[in-house]
């Protein structure tokens, strides 16, 4: 199995944006809550990250109180 160009698409769909709406929650305020930029945090929700700290992970996630998988779905 060859891996996955670093440019194209990575089989992984980011759900912030659908998880901020459930809970009526700004980008803004997440960056406050988890001390993340707005631009990371903005790069994460449009699907253009190649990576993310288990750290940073984690904090999104007790921030939007859900589970990694909740945030992060296979789309291939």
């Amino acid at each position: 199995m060859t891996p996955a160009p670093d440019d194209g698409p990575s089989g992984v769909h980011c759900r912030l944006d659908e998880l901020l709406a459930e809970r009526e929650m700004t980008l803004t305020e997440l960056s406050r809550l988890v001390g993340v930029s707005i631009v990371n945090l903005s790069i994460l929700k449009n699907d253009h990250a190649r990576a993310i700290r288990y750290s940073t992970l984690s904090a999104i996630c007790r921030a939007l109180d859900c589970e990694i998988g909740e945030l992060l779905v296979r789309t291939d």
